[in-house]
């Protein structure tokens, strides 16, 4: 079948009942857009196997034209721990972590640029229908994680975990002061047990350290969690994300991949390295 016929299949399933009439484009990539767009709106239920069949094939697609990266196409390479800038959904490890919210069915925001909604577009309607089987309409709370298949991704696994939510980024000299948001509740970190958020922040990478662990993973790549639309201080949640992975007493896991995307937070980890 024709690559744009194929997913305008994909479309006409995802968007049935929601934009019916609308026309769809023609050319390439704004066939991919809509496509994203409606996986990004789409209700987990059961799939048809054509339509799944028809998704995987241009997510296959795509995946070839990103690239795939590979651990040992990362350098340089000087312990079991290292840093890699660039798309998290390109990584071929045992499991990626992503930066969920609390409902984790990923971003219903039509390609909005989030991790979550990254991770999901690339991985297919697959990983929110797991998702949604394993949550069962619960809500994931700060610092938990499950892990779920990878699907369409390179990597073989998701591991999803819900950080703490930042009210406001503080400057340096604040951070003290800055409130996280838990359960509705805006609560002073200093007044946390245990730091409050930069605990919280700190179980997140345990929780999925654990996991891995727990299905005998052998390379995880986490992605920054918390900062971004999460406004958690980019440099410090450097710091907690290195010195709680290298006290972690790892087994099963022999390659952990510090993946940042920006600038700023690739040169926050060179400099803590």
């Amino acid at each position: 079948m024709d690559r744009i016929e194929n997913i305008k299949r994909v479309i006409a399933y995802l968007l049935a009942g929601k934009y019916d009439g609308q026309q769809i484009p023609s050319s390439l990539i704004d066939c991919q857009r809509l496509m994203r767009a409606g996986m990004n709106v789409w209700e987990p239920k059961p799939v048809p196997q054509d339509i799944l069949d028809a998704e995987d094939a241009e997510l296959a697609l795509q995946r070839e034209e990103k690239g795939v990266v590979t651990t040992s196409d990362i350098s340089p390479q000087t312990s079991d721990i290292i840093l890699w800038q660039g798309d998290i959904t390109r990584l071929q490890v045992d499991a990626i972590v992503n930066a969920a919210n609390a409902q984790a069915l990923g971003c219903w925001s039509p390609l909005h640029n989030c991790i979550d909604n990254c991770i999901h577009s690339a991985a297919g309607i697959q990983l929110r229908k797991e998702c949604a089987d394993i949550m069962q309409g619960q809500l994931l709370r700060t610092g938990e994680a499950f892990i779920t298949k990878g699907y369409n991704l390179p990597a073989r696994h998701v591991i999803h975990t819900v950080g703490p939510i930042i009210k406001a980024s503080p400057s340096p000299s604040q951070r003290g002061d800055v409130e996280m948001l838990n359960d509705g509740v805006f609560t002073p970190l200093s007044t946390r047990r245990g730091g409050g958020g930069e605990a919280a922040l700190a179980q997140c990478y345990r929780s999925c350290l654990d996991l891995a662990e727990a299905h005998g993973l052998q390379s995880i790549a986490f992605c920054c969690i918390s900062t971004g639309v999460f406004r958690f201080p980019n440099h410090r949640a450097a710091e907690i994300a290195i010195k709680t992975v290298r006290t972690y007493p790892r087994k099963s896991v022999q390659t952990v991949v510090f993946n940042v995307f920006l600038d700023k937070d690739y040169d926050i980890y060179k400099e803590l390295f």
